[in-house]
């Protein structure tokens, strides 16, 4: 197999499939190279053709309670109350800088989710 730009559709398809194929390929060897050149390449046009989102804000904090077993209640302790939590969850109001600061210090929310407003 030539190793070439991915460019369609086809050409990534292919390069998923040799990987497959040569997914145990020892390092330094031929096929083993060529699975890594080609894992960069495959990577790039995901990047360039399946752009993922960052996700809500709100869907961010319910993902990492859901993560870290909290509750509503242990939110309302960290934003300011019940009425800020239900106020958020029906999008009356919106992130503060400082929920946000507090969200990512003590959760570990990445910034760039809390943001995306």
């Amino acid at each position: 197999m030539n190793i070439k730009p991915i460019k369609t559709r086809k050409d990534y398809e292919n390069a998923l499939k040799f990987i497959e194929e040569n997914f145990d390929a020892k390092p330094n060897t031929s096929e083993g190279e060529r699975v890594i050149i080609l894992s960069i390449l495959i990577e790039k046009y995901e990047e360039e053709h399946f752009p993922i989102d960052a996700p809500d804000p709100l869907e961010a904090i319910k993902f990492r309670m859901e993560q870290l077993g909290l509750t509503n209640r242990d939110l309302a302790v960290l934003i300011g109350g019940r009425n800020r939590v239900s106020e958020l969850f029906n999008k009356k109001r919106s992130l503060t800088l400082t929920m946000m600061k507090s969200l990512h210090k003590e959760w570990g929310i990445p910034a760039e989710s809390l943001l995306s407003t």
